[in-house]
């Protein structure tokens, strides 16, 4: 007979699916790099501005990263991981 996992056991192996997520190992790079890339963008030289022909694409493109990434952070506190439950074993062989 298969041993039914116990409650202790079926939380820390929920919990170990959350930790290891990979939305929130992707969510935190993004938000990481999206805060780097808009502080690069806030303080940007009029040179870098000219080649950009005046357009402040790093404020902008470090904007974007936080938001995505803010998103994929959400996304896995919505939906958190569930660990999949082992199928049940039959006595009887196939």
């Amino acid at each position: 007979m298969a041993e039914t996992p116990l409650p202790d056991e079926a939380e820390r192996r929920s919990a170990a699916a959350r930790l290891f997520d990979v939305r929130r190992v992707i969510g935190g790079l993004f938000v990481v790099y999206g805060v780097i890339v808009t502080l690069i963008g806030l303080f940007d030289s009029e040179a870098d501005l000219e080649k950009a022909q005046g357009v402040r694409i790093n404020l902008w493109t470090g904007l974007g990263m936080l938001l995505l990434g803010a998103l994929f952070l959400l996304w896995q506190w919505w939906r958190p991981a569930q660990v999949p439950t082992p199928p049940a074993e039959s006595d009887s062989p196939r």
